[in-house]
């Protein structure tokens, strides 16, 4: 196993799946705002799940999402 080309595939997926996740939540907020469907002061339960088949890996990731 190459630790260099390993730890760079692991930060590059990482990165892909921070940048999105971000993207996709503070879009889904723009929208249920300008919906009225929230008020923009409210504070949301999420939930990750990374699984890695061949890995037979899954974990499951729990925080808070606060708009204010």
């Amino acid at each position: 196993m190459n630790e260099e080309v390993f730890n760079l595939s692991i930060r590059k997926f990482l990165k892909l799946v921070g940048v999105s996740s971000q993207r996709d939540i503070e879009q889904a907020v723009a929208k249920a705002i300008s919906d009225g469907a929230i008020s923009g002061t409210e504070k949301f339960p999420a939930k990750v799940t990374l699984e890695i088949a061949g890995l037979r890996l899954k974990v499951q990731f729990d925080g808070e999402i606060a708009l204010q």
